[in-house]
């Protein structure tokens, strides 16, 4: 057991470690999360991205994996049958290129095995064969999810290399390819040069998704005999063109690509290997050589000097950039830098007299004697090419031009023509007339697991998911459309991946997985095969074997499995009786996983973690639109950002990766989930550390501690007509719009709010509660307290579940609270002027401290003075009017008021009190402005008179006289006219 695995005072322990232990066997005797048809219950089916056996699970994977159970759980106490189960990916290469590594004696790889995840050196030497990889850590993360609490119907487990679970991905791919979504061809895709297979997000070292850019080459002719290509992905921008820029540092090549000789770069060379183009390296040339030459511009017949520039990097395109200093800010800066570079200038014989070609118009950057680039390098203040403002200047620019730059109406073919227009227009001519290809490259460094670098490989004869496919976006768009997205400001970035998306290669020639139909030379890739996995679990547990289904005539045999098991059951497709045949099943059996598959389907929620949303999410919409009828496509996604450590990305080198159990094992399971959700909202990093983790752990051991100080509560019984003094009503209250706030905090995934309210806002009310009752000298053992006490366990079940089973046996019930009800708001018991009375009372407590700190008066006798009705009347016309005509004009207010019978005298003698009174309404959330509106009348004598025992205890000093008294009271004491400005919820305060 961990050193901190506990924590006690004198006379309360709380064991972490046991308490988990003792409701893990709780929960699994009970069977309490394993979800069957229920007609009559209505269903919640919830899954997350099944987890990648090839390392144990971090502080950071746990995340996306809590939200999820927090939101099964929630929904089970909201009385919904929820299915939330799990499975595990081993298809693709990292396993594989992991085994490679251990037979080669990787040492990074064993260090890491050896010293941050604590395995055995022989479990490590079993790691040679891939499958023992998958097998160990799929146990590993098993574990770990137990040990979290996650409530799981492991009935349904199954991995993605299961003879039936093949056969099921056989059936999408045939499906697929019988609707034409599966295409063969020549395609661009990253690439991994020594494992000779495409690579996607699951291949690469910290699962970066392989991002494809496409250049233009343009083409300018270099003495006749050569071509120097430039790569542009502004090829509107070629009419523009003043210079070319070449690295002087660097050796260039020339290579005959396609009967052409090429100057480029090694680099490119290699790189355009991979394109399929010939290319044999005939000679080097060194930068220097070619500054100060030119070359000849194709398109519009002139020639242009090449200038020097090192900032040119030789790994980026062909290492030769094109130069529009009149659009592009770099270039505008290079050139002012190289004018004032005399010695550059007199080593090449070197003048610069160019003069910017503006080509693009927008508003934002309107002609003014200024280039585009020239006037924002001006309002930037930019000094020269390593001022950091100059990439903020360079984005703005192209993000106005791309959206709205319209060419210049004598620009060529293209003049008048939006920039995007404009672009495909240019590309097609310069394409068309030779004097230009396409280049494709990756815009992120990648590496394969296998640690190569990663390229872009142009694919001949390779199988190809068609996501370009017009018809097949619209349904995309259709289901995103009646979907909901959590959070709903990342719905655009859904839309964005759609409309991008084109072929993507679905099938490699290495790795585990399912084998093409059609080609078994081909193995499906880890992101085609884990898209409508969703569906596979509500028929998994029918198939796979299992302690309940032991007998054979109730499970289907995996080698039975056909086509049309998956039609009849998935799309209700086929004669009923000629599958149970073919499947060797009753036609009861048969029926009953349909009728399972109908009532759990669609998915009613699917988490994800953001970097998910280009690939897996995306390709989650498309085949469900694809495939299946409308009403059983996906209802919600919910998407959370990720964990830093301490304020890092998680990462082996900051020695920051915190095994999951290792993390359990020392600090208790509820802890690490309570601060993986406190720390952020969903969508931002959530910044974990140990000392927030002690931190709440703290806050949960204080509220353990309180509920076994008051165990006698949830044992006698009360009479529940003793307690009704004004803070039983308001904690009564508290109680009622903590559970409405929290609720829907919950159902708005506002997680860290809902978490605030539980652990800190009711935690405030209970101090307060206890406050008033002490100074009353009155006790909090009543019925008031046990509520409060159920209901925050409640409340707090589905997040911190362990800890909340343990106090809920405390109170003395003997079910399980993970599948009690959730706590419904009693309207009867809200009571608007509680609120207002103990904030009343809060507010003047604060007010006497602060006069007798400023003051250093020892107060003796104090007294407050509450409002006139006259005031009272006024408040109520003023705050009815700022509510209504949602505008707060003294000057018409005035006008209205000096008319108003009721108070026209008292306005026309108070101008400066009746603006105090409407700025004091202004400074009040809107929430306390609706309340008061609620609200008939508000006698503040009230609630000062009953808490004069707490503001004599507040300012201590028994001997303290306390007086209430309203300013309309003739008879008042009142020696220095302090009444006068006593305001609405604003008494004025006399103190002796």
């Amino acid at each position: 057991m961990a050193e901190n695995s506990a924590e006690k005072t004198s006379y309360v322990e709380l064991n972490w470690a046991k308490v988990g232990e003792k409701w893990r066997k709780k929960w699994s005797e009970g069977r309490i999360f394993e979800s069957e048809t229920q007609p009559h219950t209505k269903k919640y089916f919830l899954t997350v991205a099944y987890p990648y056996p090839n390392s144990p699970q971090h502080v950071g994977h746990g995340r996306t994996y809590t939200l999820a159970d927090v939101h099964a759980r929630y929904k089970r106490m909201k009385g919904y049958n929820v299915l939330f189960p799990m499975g595990f990916h081993y298809t693709g290469t990292p396993i594989v290129s992991m085994s490679q590594r251990i037979k080669s004696n990787d040492l990074e790889l064993i260090e890491t095995f050896e010293q941050i995840y604590k395995i055995p050196d022989e479990v490590i030497s079993s790691f040679k064969e891939p499958k023992k990889i998958a097998d160990f850590f799929h146990e590993e993360i098993k574990e770990g999810m137990n040990e979290m609490g996650y409530s799981i119907d492991w009935r349904r487990e199954f991995t993605t290399i299961d003879t039936a679970y093949s056969k099921f991905i056989s059936w999408q791919f045939r499906n697929l390819r019988k609707k034409g979504l599966i295409v063969q061809g020549s395609h661009p895709v990253g690439w991994c040069p020594q494992d000779q297979n495409p690579v996607s997000q699951h291949d690469t070292i910290g699962d970066i998704e392989p991002e494809l850019i496409e250049y233009v080459l343009v083409k300018f002719k270099f003495e006749e005999q050569y071509v120097i290509p430039t790569a542009t992905l502004r090829p509107e921008t070629i009419f523009g063109v003043t210079n070319l820029w070449i690295n002087p540092n660097i050796k260039y090549v020339t290579a005959l690509v396609n009967n052409e000789k090429w100057i480029i770069t090694k680099d490119a060379a290699k790189k355009l290997e991979f394109l399929n183009l010939n290319v044999s390296i005939i000679s080097e040339i060194l930068g220097s050589d070619l500054i100060g030459k030119s070359v000849f511009d194709q398109l519009r017949k002139q020639h242009i000097p090449i200038f020097p520039a090192s900032f040119v990097d030789p790994n980026n395109g062909t290492g030769i950039v094109m130069s529009v200093p009149a659009h592009s800010p770099y270039d505008y800066q290079a050139l002012i830098d190289l004018r004032k570079d005399s010695d550059t200038l007199t080593k090449y014989d070197m003048t610069v007299n160019i003069v910017p070609i503006t080509v693009i118009h927008t508003d934002t950057f309107p002609s003014i004697g200024l280039s585009p680039a020239e006037f924002i390098v001006t309002r930037y203040s930019i000094t020269n090419q390593n001022d950091p403002k100059l990439e903020e200047a360079t984005n703005k620019l192209y993000s106005d031009e791309f959206h709205n730059g319209v060419l210049l109406p004598e620009i060529d073919i293209i003049g008048n023509l939006s920039v995007l227009k404009a672009r495909d227009t240019i590309r097609d001519k310069i394409i068309n007339q030779g004097i230009g290809t396409t280049m494709y490259e990756l815009k992120n460094a990648v590496r394969c697991r296998c640690g190569t670098s990663c390229v872009v490989k142009l694919l001949t004869n390779q199988w190809f998911i068609n996501y370009g496919d017009e018809n097949w976006k619209k349904l995309a768009y259709e289901l995103i459309k009646n979907m909901e997205i959590l959070p709903e400001e990342i719905r655009q970035e859904f839309a964005n991946v759609i409309d991008w998306l084109k072929e993507r290669a679905c099938a490699r020639k290495i790795g585990l997985g399912t084998k093409l139909p059609w080609d078994n030379e081909w193995i499906i890739e880890s992101l085609a095969d884990s898209v409508i996995y969703m569906a596979y679990y509500t028929l998994s547990n029918y198939i796979r074997n299992n302690i309940d289904l032991q007998n054979s005539k109730d499970k289907v045999s995996a080698d039975n499995l056909s086509d049309s098991f998956f039609d009849y059951v998935l799309l209700g497709k086929n004669d009923r009786d000629l599958v149970a045949k073919d499947s060797k099943i009753s036609v009861q059996l048969l029926d009953k996983i349909r009728n399972e598959f109908l009532y759990f389907y669609p998915v009613d929620s699917r988490h994800s973690g953001r970097d998910l949303v280009p690939n897996h999410l995306a390709f989650f919409i498309f085949n469900h639109a694809a495939i299946f009828t409308k009403d059983k496509w996906p209802k919600q996604i919910v998407v959370n950002g990720s964990v830093l450590m301490e304020g890092k990305k998680m990462s082996k080198s900051f020695g920051n990766i915190i095994p999951l159990r290792h993390a359990i094992e020392e600090y208790g399971a509820d802890p690490i989930r309570l601060t993986m959700l406190a720390s952020a909202e969903i969508l931002q990093d959530s910044d974990f550390s140990f000392d927030l983790v002690k931190g709440i752990r703290s806050k949960l051991f204080e509220i353990y501690r309180a509920i076994c100080t008051h165990k006698s509560v949830f044992t006698t019984i009360h009479n529940s007509t003793e307690c009704n003094e004004l803070e039983d009503l308001w904690i009564s209250s508290r109680i009622q719009h903590i559970i409405l706030e929290t609720t829907s905090a919950i159902e708005k995934f506002r997680i860290r709010e809902a978490l605030h309210n539980i652990l800190y806002l009711m935690d405030n009310d209970l101090q307060w509660y206890h406050k008033r009752k002490l100074a009353k000298n009155k006790s909090i053992g009543n019925n008031y307290l046990k509520e409060f006490f159920e209901t925050r366990i409640k409340l707090l079940s589905p997040f911190a579940p362990f800890f909340c089973e343990e106090v809920w046996e405390i109170m003395g019930n003997h079910s399980f609270i993970s599948i009690d009800q959730w706590p419904e708001a009693d309207d009867s018991k809200i009571k608007l002027k509680s609120e207002d009375n103990e904030r009343l009372i809060q507010n003047i407590i604060l007010d006497i401290q602060k006069i007798t700190k400023v003051t250093k008066i020892v107060p003796k006798r104090i007294m407050i003075y509450t409002s006139s009705t006259i005031k009272c009347i006024l408040y109520k016309k003023l705050l009815d009017r700022i509510q209504s005509q949602s505008t707060a004009n003294f000057g018409l207010f005035m006008k209205e008021f000096v008319n108003d019978s009721e108070v026209k005298d008292f306005v026309k003698h108070n101008p400066d009190l009746v603006k105090k009174m409407i700025d004091d309404i202004l400074s009040e959330s809107l929430e306390v402005r609706q309340r008061r509106m609620k609200i008939d009348s508000f006698n503040e004598l009230i609630p000062l008179q009953d808490a004069i025992s707490l503001l004599i205890s507040e300012i201590g000093n028994d001997q303290l006289e306390v007086s209430i008294l309203c300013e309309d009271n003739s008879n008042k004491y009142d020696p220095k006219q302090k009444s006068k400005f006593a305001r609405p919820y604003k008494p004025a305060i006399y103190i002796e």
